[in-house]
C-alpha cells in the first residue's frame, strides 16, 4: 500500500471511532432520560414571598418581533411590586422606536418596564446583558431572546425552584410557533426537541453538566456575579457561564414540563448564521472549559458527558472527514481485497448509527410534547440528509473555533413568521451574497453523486445510501442558499 492510503485508513477510522463513542455516549442519555421519566417529578412549594425578577430583553435590529416581545412579557404573571423589565436595546433602526412606543404604552399601565441603552455597543450580547445586569434590582433574572413568547406563567412555574439556595439556573423547554411553516423549520425542530428532551433532561438527571440555552431561563444574580459575570470571548456565553457556573458548585435545573415558545429561522441563510454561532462557540467553550472540568472532583461520568457535551459541535467535522475519505476508501477496498476483514469489523461501527436512530426514536416517540408520532423513519432518514448537508459549514465553524479565528456575533434574523402567517421573507436584515461555503456545497453534492456512480461501478454498494444522503444534502443545502440569490436579484 502507499503512504497516502494509509493515510486515509488511518483518519477515516478514527473521525467514524470519534462519531461511534458520540453515538454511544448519546445512547447513555437516552436509556438515563426513560428512566428519569419513570420518575415522579418533586414539585416545589408555591411562592409565599415573591423574590423580585428582573427579566431582559437583549435586542439589536428587531423591527419585526420587538412589538410581539414586548406584549407577551408584558402579560406575565408576577406582582408589579416585585418585576422589573429591561429592554436592552443596541439597535440602530426602527427597533427602538416601535420599542419606546410600546414600553409607555405598558408604563401608564403601572409595569416597571425601561429601555436601556449603551453609548456603545461591545461585546454584543454579553455586552448588553452584564451592562443591564449591574442595573438590575432582581435577585433573579429572567432572559429572552427577541424571537421569543413566553406564557403567561412562566415565572410561577420557575421561580419557586430557587428556594433551594444552591440552584443557580433554570432552564425551560424551547417551544415552536413555527414548527409547520416549512419542511426546514419541521427538521430544526425535529433536531432541538430530542436536545430538549433527551439530552438535557438525561443529563440533569444524572446531575451532569447541562446548559443555559441563552434564553427562555432564569439566572440567581448571585450565581452570575460569583461565576465571573457575562463574557464576549466565545460566541455562547451562554455555554461559557453554564460551565463556569457550575464548575463553582451551583446546580442547575432543567423543567421539560415548561414550554417557552419561540420562532424557528425560515431561511437558509438565517439557518446557518445560527447553527455556524452554535458550533464555533461551542468549540470556543470547550478550549475555554474542558480542562477545567477534569481539574475538578467530579464523577467520572459527569466529566465524561461534558466532553461529549462540549464536544458535540465536532460531529459535524468528523462527518464531513468521513464523507469525504469514503470516495478513495472505495478505491483502497477495490484495490486491497486482503483488507476485507478490516472493513467487515469496521461494519460494528454501524451500530454507533442505530444508537442515534434511537436516540431520535425515543424523542419523537416518549417525549410528550414532540410532534413526530409517525413517518418517524421517514422524518429522520431526511433530518439526517439535511444535517450532512450542513456538515461543511458547520465544520469550518468548528475549525475556526479550535484555531481561534475570532469573528464578530452574528444575530439570527427573525421574520414574525408562523405556519399560518407567512411573514416577511425580504427580510431587510439578510444578506444575500454570495459565499464561497455555497461552491464548496455545490461541489460536493457533484463529488458525492460521483462517489455514487464509483460504487455501482466497482459494485460495492455498501456506502451507497450515505453517499446518496450526502449527495442531496449538499446540493440542497446549496440549492436554497442560490436560490435566494436569484430571488434578491
Amino acid at each position: 500500500m502507499y503512504w497516502y492510503e494509509f493515510a486515509v485508513l488511518i483518519f477515516y477510522f478514527i473521525a467514524l471511532g470519534y462519531l461511534f463513542l458520540y453515538s454511544l455516549g448519546q445512547l447513555h442519555l437516552t436509556i438515563k432520560y426513560l428512566k428519569a421519566k419513570k420518575t415522579v417529578p418533586v414539585t416545589p412549594a408555591k411562592l409565599v414571598n415573591y423574590p423580585i425578577v428582573t427579566i431582559q430583553l437583549p435586542v439589536y435590529n428587531e423591527k419585526y418581533v420587538i412589538k410581539r416581545l414586548i406584549d407577551s412579557v408584558c402579560q406575565i404573571d408576577y406582582p408589579k411590586g416585585s418585576l422589573e423589565i429591561q429592554v436592552l436595546d443596541d439597535s440602530d433602526d426602527e427597533t427602538t422606536e416601535f420599542a419606546i412606543e410600546r414600553i409607555s404604552f405598558y408604563k401608564k399601565q403601572g409595569i416597571e418596564i425601561k429601555l436601556i441603552r449603551r453609548p456603545e455597543r461591545i461585546n454584543f450580547k454579553a455586552g448588553a446583558l452584564a451592562y443591564g445586569l449591574e442595573r438590575a434590582s432582581g435577585e433573579l433574572i429572567a432572559i429572552f431572546d427577541a424571537d421569543f413568547l413566553p406564557a403567561t406563567d412562566f415565572l410561577m412555574k420557575t421561580v419557586p425552584h430557587f428556594a433551594n439556595q444552591k440552584i443557580g439556573m433554570v432552564q425551560t423547554r424551547w417551544g415552536h410557533i413555527n414548527r409547520d411553516f416549512s419542511f426546514f423549520t419541521r427538521m430544526q425542530a425535529f433536531g432541538l426537541d430530542a436536545h430538549f428532551s433527551v439530552e438535557q433532561t438525561g443529563r440533569n438527571s444524572v446531575h451532569s453538566f447541562i446548559n443555559f440555552n441563552g434564553t427562555g431561563g432564569v439566572w440567581r444574580k448571585s450565581c452570575i456575579e460569583n461565576s465571573g459575570g457575562w463574557s464576549a470571548d466565545t460566541l455562547t456565553e451562554d455555554l461559557d457561564l453554564s460551565y463556569r457556573a457550575q464548575i463553582k458548585g451551583w446546580q442547575f435545573k432543567y423543567l421539560e414540563s415548561v414550554e417557552s415558545p419561540a420562532e424557528l429561522p425560515i431561511l437558509m441563510p438565517a439557518i446557518k448564521s445560527q447553527q455556524y454561532r452554535w458550533n464555533k462557540g461551542a468549540a470556543e467553550t470547550s478550549k475555554k472549559n474542558l480542562k477545567k472540568v477534569y481539574q475538578q472532583k467530579l464523577p467520572f461520568i459527569t466529566k465524561l458527558h461534558a466532553t461529549f457535551h462540549l464536544l458535540n459541535s465536532s460531529v459535524f467535522l468528523m462527518l464531513l472527514i468521513v464523507g469525504i475519505l469514503s470516495l478513495p476508501l472505495l478505491l483502497i477496498k477495490f484495490n486491497h481485497p486482503q483488507l476485507d476483514l478490516l472493513f467487515k469489523i469496521a461494519n460494528l461501527f454501524l451500530l454507533g448509527f442505530f444508537s442515534i436512530a434511537f436516540y431520535f426514536w425515543v424523542a419523537a416517540k416518549r417525549a410528550p410534547f414532540t410532534k413526530i408520532k409517525e413517518n418517524f423513519i421517514k422524518t429522520f432518514v431526511a433530518f439526517m440528509t439535511v444535517s450532512m448537508g450542513l456538515s461543511l459549514h458547520n465544520g469550518i465553524a468548528v475549525l475556526e473555533g479550535f484555531l481561534g479565528r475570532k469573528t464578530p456575533f452574528i444575530r439570527t434574523p427573525k421574520f414574525n413568521a408562523t405556519n399560518k402567517d407567512a411573514g416577511n421573507k425580504n427580510n431587510s436584515y439578510i444578506d444575500y451574497k454570495l459565499e464561497f461555503s455555497t461552491l464548496a456545497e455545490l461541489f460536493l453534492g457533484v463529488y458525492f453523486v460521483a462517489a455514487m456512480i464509483l460504487g455501482i461501478y466497482l459494485q460495492d454498494y455498501g456506502m451507497f445510501l450515505f453517499h446518496a444522503m450526502l449527495a442531496i444534502g449538499f446540493i440542497t443545502v446549496s440549492y436554497q442558499s442560490f436560490r435566494l440569490l436569484w430571488h434578491a436579484s
